[in-house]
């Protein structure tokens, strides 16, 4: 990777080059699977919050219910075990990455329809809200991002592995826009169909057992990509002597290889508080974003018209403006641009807050969201994905800096609710501006210490 840019050294593809690399099967397969690796992520964020926020339940236990994401926080301790062994069966007939994929794939759909299929019974307050979320309903959300979590541990190692130089910035950009595509079909589509559903006179009780069975439907995109893909060359191939004992030594040697060859690394701890702060100030807001739009007097099918439609399209656009930035800018430049626009446009919801539901400023304030959002991760993808060695260890190095992004979304943003508690709605967004401000100190940290120097000489 150059120092300069996210290409190789001296290339300048010109524009239909550009264009043309994004239909190589490698870079097809990889933006299908960024479609299933977004897709499950809103069915225990937005969708679950917009359904919790119909039945009443308060914002601080809507809030608290991030914490059914710490799978995505904690994926590194079992990525060992995709790097070191084999799916039965599976992997002797599609490889280790592709057996993975399939298994999880395939257990993730089911996990969808069970949760799907909870009655979200929460036990009435004295002040007419619900609390005490049902057991089942925990178990079904948990469930869902664990098997999410293991299917993006497989989906980065193998798209970190399998493409080329020349693909790496138009596999990001389409991996990044995919993802999101799938976010948007597992939030604001299902939350459509619902509205749907509920129009055609489904009965009530129903009518979200529906929209999530559709979702899991939705994976069989993600499982055709697999059984289309070809094998990384480069992805780890074991021998499989010595019985449990020797799968086990395996495991424990691929995990003390990844941590220790990226802990020995300048400055490592404070690479790694980076990965954990750069997004914080987008994953605090984006928690409780529908929440927000919904509490003020919007529908749940405006909201989803609004994120569908035009979300839709200013997110692909974020993805693509985030891919060509990577081909012509440093990656610390990268970084900074997408780390003010992303912090910047929490501003809009603010805004809104003082406006009230005002259509054609939430139409306004989604397209900033959603464009600045997607390129700020093309840019932040680009950067785990540089960090990476050796590939024995690729899933398990990417899934510890991934789950670290996640930390931000899950346990900090946990208490996101009781900010809104104490500030509302306005300040609250304004709050998640400043939260940004750390990440960026420690991008300028970084950047003063020669990091982004480093990086680009290993490339």
């Amino acid at each position: 990777m150059s120092e300069n840019t996210l290409e190789a050294p001296g290339t300048r593809a010109s524009m239909l080059d550009a264009v043309k690399v994004y239909l190589r099967p490698s870079v097809l397969v990889v933006i299908l699977l960024g479609f299933s690796s977004g897709l499950p992520l809103a069915l225990t964020g937005t969708t679950l919050a917009v359904w919790m926020t119909e039945r009443k339940v308060d914002i601080a236990t809507i809030g608290l219910f991030h914490l059914v994401g710490l799978p995505y926080t904690l994926k590194f301790l079992w990525a060992p075990l995709v790097d070191a062994l084999d799916v039965p069966l599976l992997s002797h007939w599609l490889g280790r990455r592709r057996g993975w994929l399939l298994a999880t794939q395939l257990l993730l759909a089911a996990a969808i329809l069970y949760l799907g299929f909870q009655d979200l019974g929460f036990a009435p307050s004295a002040d007419g809200t619900r609390m005490a979320a049902p057991f089942g309903l925990i178990v079904g959300a948990v469930l869902v991002a664990f098997l999410s979590a293991t299917q993006d541990i497989v989906v980065d190692a193998y798209r970190v592995e399998k493409l080329d130089t020349s693909e790496q910035a138009a596999g990001m950009a389409g991996y990044v826009a995919a993802y999101r595509i799938g976010m948007l079909v597992s939030g604001a589509g299902i939350i459509a169909l619902v509205a749907w559903f509920e129009f055609k006179g489904l009965p009530h009780a129903q009518v979200w057992a529906w929209g999530y069975g559709v979702a899991a439907a939705c994976m069989a995109l993600g499982i055709f990509a697999t059984l289309i893909a070809r094998e990384p060359d480069g992805a780890p191939r074991v021998a499989h002597e010595g019985g449990a004992l020797g799968a086990l030594k395996r495991v424990f040697t691929t995990a003390f290889g990844a941590f220790s060859e990226f802990l020995t690394r300048s400055h490592a701890f404070a690479i790694l508080a980076f990965v954990t702060l750069y997004k914080f100030s987008d994953a605090l807001a984006g928690g409780l974003t529908a929440s927000f739009v919904i509490s003020i007097g919007f529908d749940k099918a405006t909201y989803a018209a609004i994120v569908k439609g035009v979300g839709l399209l200013a997110a692909l656009a974020g993805g693509f403006a985030g891919g060509m930035l990577a081909r012509g800018r440093s990656l610390v430049t990268c970084l900074w641009i997408g780390g003010v626009l992303q912090m910047a446009s929490n501003l809009a919801f603010s805004v809104q807050a003082m406006i009230g539901p005002d259509v054609g400023f939430l139409t306004f304030a989604m397209i900033v969201e959603n464009f600045t959002g997607a390129i700020g991760t093309v840019i932040f993808v680009a950067y785990l994905s540089s960090l990476c060695g050796a590939r024995a260890h690729t899933a398990t190095q990417y899934a510890l800096l991934t789950a670290l992004t996640a930390v931000g979304r899950t346990v900090l943003a946990s208490g996101g609710g009781y900010i809104y508690d104490v500030t509302g709605w306005a300040w609250f967004f304004v709050v998640t501006v400043i939260a940004g401000l750390p990440g960026l100190a420690l991008l300028g940290w970084l950047q003063a210490r020669g990091h982004f120097r480093e990086l680009g000489a290993k490339g």
